[in-house]
């Protein structure tokens, strides 16, 4: 990945609790997709792992759906359960109460 030389790459930035709860207040702006599937695609793309949990505990106090699913009828853990690197995120969201993937989605691919 290039960077260009007028940007300073961040490296291990600290996240306190409000920026990671500011994840829980983005809109989706797509009308096929559940906005609880889309808050968690995106704090699943946008946070390391352990600010990942922290965000679980809040979502889940907000009331929202682990199990929300895409437009193709796939909850989070489904769709990123062939993910090289989901492993940890798909253990903490079992562990904050979604449903595990089936056996079906972990061998479904290796891809990302």
């Amino acid at each position: 990945m290039a960077t260009r030389p007028d940007k300073q790459q961040i490296i291990d930035e600290v996240w306190d609790d409000a920026r990671v709860e500011s994840f829980l207040h983005r809109d989706c702006h797509d009308p096929d997709l559940d906005p609880d599937f889309f808050i968690l695609w995106q704090a699943y793309q946008g946070m390391r792992e352990g600010d990942f949990r922290r965000f679980l505990r809040m979502y889940v106090a907000a009331d929202r759906n682990l199990d929300a699913c895409n437009e193709r009828g796939e909850t989070l853990a489904e769709m990123i359960a062939h993910h090289r690197h989901a492993a940890p995120f798909i253990e903490a969201l079992v562990a904050a109460g979604a449903r595990a993937p089936s056996a079906a989605a972990d061998r479904s691919g290796d891809a990302a």
